[in-house]
């Protein structure tokens, strides 16, 4: 082989891996983030496990991400460790199918019908389908169908590139004698290991093996130790994404680790006895692409069945290997906002909503816990208000840089939505606890001064904080449902608030006149009602904010606007609906 064949066996080996990268990221994109979903919630039955664990890597194209996967969701508390086991066991029976569909580039037949099976008669019109798609279609779901299709006639096109240029190396004895060397088991394994350890994809590594048993060169005595190795050497990325985890994801990785190292032993072990005494004569012939495949998914089925039934024995070694210390972590109340998740940036999304519910549940707590201490102040509660709003504080800022992180990755045009969707209403939610703080700080006062409004002044407060405690709630499930057509009842609850507020401190200033009101509990009062205004104003964005996301645009106030007057008989419906409901006495 000259310089100009070897660099068109690295251009095509380069071409191979682009390809199954871009293939993968659009697989990744078109499923959303629901196959990562799925995973997280039915995994309670192993055998479903499995199942799910093996549909998932054949649609993403990679074990490895699916493993990633688990060892954040053990990391998160999502998933329990023996819930684990299936889904990586799933994986490795899933991620047999890319060999079988790269095994296409070695058939050989005059058939019309089987050359059409061939990529090289295929993959042209994948490319042209997918770079049409990608260029001119306007749904984002159709651009990820188009990235898939030129994926994989990149990918195909750079493992028939490879193969032919490593066809002239068949005749070449130093290169045929290196696979003789593979013959030792061992060393084979070690190599197989290697090589996907150092490119972080057994179905890569193995694609590469399949191009290389199209020159006819290697023998499946060479193959199939580099194959058990490749489905060791799969385990780093896993091993790699512990680091720095909980000791149950490493415990997870580490059951990855351990599930292919036993299984790649028991299968080496049963395989050459064996042969000593049946002694297998296909060993010595040229293993074939298709041949490779077989191995593969005879090997990865025949370890999840041969383990499945002692995967509690794999969990235990996994926990003797890594024990426990008799000091316990501090709950995580942000694990769901996991790194390992940024891999599959739809299902961080998920995850990051998931969080930013979370944060909206403990601001709306502590709003309703300071609106109580104005009724009955104590310190427990008034501390827990304070609390609410430092884990609100917490919460915006861990989740405004994860965020950031996954702006990095390309989004699908719904994902990316969601993500500013989420950008800007917490910055409302964080502010709806600081009013919370401010009126638990108003209350104390009260009760520090020892106090109180008159009947007719709390009377007219029961009235505003029962409209307030609506329109939080109402905006709660806006947020977490997602549910546009509920945010449409926000607004005109939100201008009853505002006319609410105006006459309070009207009848307000009417008592004061009359002496039977001091102005030191006026502006109390004037405290209380000036939050509670601008809690509803919040309330008010949030809910704008998610139904302009669904017609891509944050235009608040001009949604606001166009509210009232386009729709101005449902409104004007509602908001005499609500005043009446909250009537002043």
């Amino acid at each position: 082989m000259d310089i100009f064949g070897l660099l068109t066996m690295i251009g095509g080996l380069a071409l191979f891996l682009y390809g199954m990268h871009i293939m993968g990221d659009g697989l990744a994109k078109t499923s959303g983030g629901k196959l990562e979903g799925i995973l997280e919630k039915f995994t309670s039955k192993t055998s479903l496990a499995v199942l799910l664990g093996a549909v998932v890597t054949a649609v993403i194209q990679s074990s490895s991400a699916t493993t990633v996967m688990v060892v954040g969701f053990v990391n998160s508390g999502i998933m329990k460790l023996n819930q684990a086991v299936g889904i990586i066991m799933g994986a490795n029976i899933g991620t047999t199918i890319t060999s079988w569909i790269l095994s296409l580039a070695g058939i050989e037949s005059d058939n019309v019908f089987m050359k059409m099976l061939k990529p090289s008669s295929f993959a042209p019109i994948f490319a042209i389908v997918g770079v049409s798609l990608m260029l001119f279609a306007k749904s984002t779901k159709k651009k990820d169908v188009g990235t898939i299709l030129a994926g994989f006639a990149i990918l195909m096109t750079g493992m028939d590139t490879m193969s032919n240029a490593l066809k002239p190396l068949a005749d070449m004895p130093g290169f045929t004698n290196i696979f003789i060397m593979f013959k030792n088991p061992v060393l084979g394994v070690i190599v197989g290991a290697l090589l996907t350890a150092v490119i972080q994809s057994s179905s890569a590594s193995v694609g590469i093996l399949q191009a290389l048993c199209l020159t006819g060169s290697v023998s499946y005595a060479s193959a199939i130790p580099i194959i058990m190795g490749q489905n060791i050497g799969t385990c780093v990325t896993a091993l790699i994404s512990g680091i720095g985890a909980s000791k149950n994801a490493k415990r997870a990785a580490l059951v990855h680790f351990y599930f292919n190292l036993i299984g790649t032993i028991i299968f080496m072990t049963v395989f050459y006895l064996l042969n000593v005494f049946i002694n297998f004569n296909f060993l010595d012939d040229a293993a074939s692409a298709a041949g490779i495949a077989v191995v593969h998914s005879i090997f990865n089925v025949a370890a999840t069945l041969c383990l499945l039934p002692f995967r509690k024995l794999l969990v235990n070694l996994a926990m003797f290997t890594i024990r426990d210390d008799d000091i316990q972590a501090e709950e995580n109340v942000l694990a769901l906002l996991d790194e390992r998740f940024l891999e599959q940036p739809a299902f961080a999304v998920a995850q990051a909503k998931k969080t930013a519910v979370q944060m909206a549940g403990a601001s709306q707590d502590a709003l309703f816990k300071a609106i109580n201490l104005c009724h009955k102040y104590n310190e427990a509660d008034a501390e827990k208000v304070i609390e609410l709003e430092n884990l609100v504080d917490r919460y915006e800022d861990e989740l405004g840089t994860y965020l950031m992180k996954i702006n990095n990755a390309e989004l699908a045009q719904n994902d990316s939505q969601v993500v500013t969707m989420i950008l800007h209403c917490i910055g409302d939610f964080e502010r709806i606890s600081d009013h919370a703080v401010n009126i638990m700080e108003t209350a104390k006062e009260v009760s520090k001064k020892e106090e109180s409004f008159s009947d007719k002044a709390r009377a007219e407060l029961d009235v505003y904080e029962a409209a307030l405690r609506e329109i939080v709630t109402m905006t709660y499930n806006v947020f977490a449902r997602d549910d546009a057509e509920l945010a449409t009842h926000v607004e005109p609850l939100e201008e009853v608030i505002d006319n609410l507020n105006d006459e309070v401190k009207k009848k307000h200033v009417k008592r004061l006149r009359k002496g039977k009101c001091t102005i030191g509990l006026g502006f109390i009062l004037s405290d209380l009602t000036t939050n509670y205004e601008r809690v509803a104003d919040h309330c008010s964005n949030i809910a704008a904010c998610l139904i302009q996301t669904k017609v891509d645009t944050l235009e608040t106030h001009e949604y606001i606007d166009n509210l009232k007057e386009n729709d101005a008989i449902r409104f004007n419906r509602e908001y005499k609906e609500y005043r009446k409901k909250y009537k002043l006495p």
